[in-house]
């Protein structure tokens, strides 16, 4: 099967325009990720590029299928000027790497905790993974692979984190529409959980 990362940051590029810069992050063990930043208006978005180099296996699998499986990359959006958001190149990086490194597979529903604040002063230690399809569009790839879907990220404060565990991500979503909760806020409170 062709190398999927060029195909990747095609589609990224198609639908964020070019990117304003670029990092890499190596981790012992793992293939390369990067984190591309593309500024347009008042969002800034952060992709990873390398996390569908391989699809996600069960942890719980003899042998990793090398075509079939999830395949995704993720993307959060955030406002900038107000916070150094840009020290979430490391973070998003640990995300990317975490289905290589802990067997994880990343899906809509889940939260990723990164163990510190996604940027400096941040408020959020953890992110909610949404649907893919909306900003960026699925890539589909050759049979039998699967699509890779470019998952955006939301970023969760440690209240909200732990209601999500309750009350599942529905809910939360849900808490945060009615609340008229800006997302992109990289400085915002958390919502009423009450």
């Amino acid at each position: 099967m062709a190398d999927v990362l060029p195909l990747v940051e095609a589609r990224l590029r198609s639908a964020l325009g070019e990117p304003d810069a670029r990092a890499a992050v190596t981790f012992l063990g793992t293939d390369r990720i990067e984190v591309l930043r593309f500024t347009e208006g008042d969002v800034v978005r952060y992709a990873t590029l390398g996390m569908s180099a391989q699809p996600m296996a069960d942890p719980t699998a003899v042998l990793a299928d090398p075509v079939k499986g999830p395949r995704a990359e993720l993307v959060l959006s955030v406002r900038p000027g107000a916070a150094d958001t840009d020290k979430v190149l490391r973070p998003l990086a640990v995300l990317a790497a975490s289905p290589q490194v802990e067997g994880l597979i990343v899906a809509p529903g889940a939260s990723l905790d990164v163990g510190g604040a996604l940027w400096p002063g941040a408020p959020f230690t953890s992110v909610l993974v949404a649907e893919s399809g909306g900003l960026v569009e699925d890539l589909e790839l050759d049979a039998p692979a699967d699509p890779v879907r470019f998952l955006p990220l939301l970023p969760m404060t440690p209240n909200e984190a732990a209601w999500k565990r309750v009350h599942g991500a529905g809910a939360l979503q849900e808490r945060w529409l009615n609340g008229g909760t800006d997302l992109r806020d990289p400085l915002r409170k958390s919502v009423p959980l009450d």
